[in-house]
């Protein structure tokens, strides 16, 4: 039986391209060009980019270092998702932040934006309706309202305090409705924002580590002090212990070394299973720990990362399995055994 296709309906998938890399290759030509025509934009100042950018990044900063505020991002749709990708970003590098979608905020949730926060609301037309409510409680309320959209002359843009405007560039949609590249300009934008707030609240290394706890990342983040072992643990000596005595604290210990300690407890050398082999035909009573220590020991500090405590001790002509962690005036804080490194998944 004969069946008519509905009115503005397609009769079927449109045909494959005959090059689908050269497509796609299109594609991203398309969104590169994009991104070119952001960084063209921001080092001109076209339509104030770079003054608001400016503006944005200072008024940021000051809420949340000076007024204990929040960031709080808000978009719909393709905007929606790119907001809570920033919004996670910015969380993620030391900028409190949260995200709130706009049909929630009519119901109850714009009570989570306080007077000290700072609100940006991403809107390619700068017309989403879906925006009004949180628009209209930033202008009852005070609050700062930071918008992103393509239009400057959109209700959007005119109405907030500060307007990231960005270029106006092709989609890579091939009938230029899909939001593809002004979805990746505003991504890049979020993201350089998040950049430049990291840097200039000085987020370090061991902050990001403190946020990012789990998987490999958390454990490429994590010091030598979270993973090493403590003081009860460490197998330690003074250098007149006759090596009798520093074979039974290497063998309590079980890690293949005991640290020789003076009279203020500073680490002044090192006897390994290697150097108590070589000197097992001496009387064991009478030779003292200090005549067969290496006076030069390695040692890492307690604030390294993990990965560079494993290069450190991989790096050796003859790797190290286990290392002492000094504090400033060389006494052992710990011991940081090869095997804990392994097993916290640095690698």
């Amino acid at each position: 039986m004969n069946q008519t296709v509905p009115e503005g309906r397609l009769a079927g998938p449109r045909p494959a391209s005959p090059d689908p890399v050269g497509r796609a290759l299109d594609a991203l030509a398309t969104e590169r060009a994009g991104l070119d025509a952001l960084t063209d934009a921001l080092t001109k100042n076209v339509s104030g980019l770079r003054d608001a950018f400016e503006a944005v990044t200072d008024r940021i900063a000051m809420c949340v270092d000076s007024g204990g505020g929040r960031l709080v991002v808000t978009g719909i749709g393709k905007s929606g998702h790119i907001g809570r990708k920033i919004q996670s970003t910015m969380a993620s590098t030391g900028t409190p932040s949260l995200f709130i979608h706009p049909a929630e905020a009519s119901h109850g949730d714009l009570g989570m934006i306080q007077r000290h926060d700072v609100v940006l609301a991403l809107s390619r037309s700068g017309e989403t309706t879906e925006l009004a409510d949180i628009v209209a409680y930033t202008r009852r309320q005070g609050v700062c309202l930071m918008a992103m959209t393509s239009r400057p002359d959109s209700t959007l843009a005119t109405t907030a305090d500060h307007h990231l405007c960005l270029p106006g560039a092709p989609e890579a949609c091939p009938m230029g409705l899909a939001p593809t590249t002004s979805c990746l300009m505003q991504l890049a934008l979020g993201d350089a924002l998040a950049i430049v707030l990291l840097e200039r609240r000085r987020f370090s290394a061991r902050d990001f580590g403190t946020f990012h706890p789990g998987g490999r990342l958390g454990a490429s983040l994590r010091l030598v002090r979270d993973l090493m072992h403590g003081a009860d643990a460490m197998p330690l000596g003074a250098s007149d212990m006759p090596l009798s005595g520093v074979i039974l604290e290497m063998t309590r210990k079980a890690f293949g070394c005991m640290g020789v300690v003076d009279a203020d407890g500073a680490l002044i050398g090192l006897i390994t299973d290697a150097d108590l082999r070589g000197a097992l035909d001496r009387d064991l009573s009478s030779t003292r720990a200090s005549d067969v220590m290496n006076p030069r020991p390695l040692t890492v500090s307690p604030d390294i990362l993990a990965p560079e405590a494993l290069r450190f001790m991989n790096e050796r002509r003859k790797p190290i399995t286990s290392v002492f962690v000094l504090d400033e005036h060389r006494r052992p804080l710990g011991i940081l055994h090869v095997h804990d490194l392994l097993r916290a998944g640095v690698v």
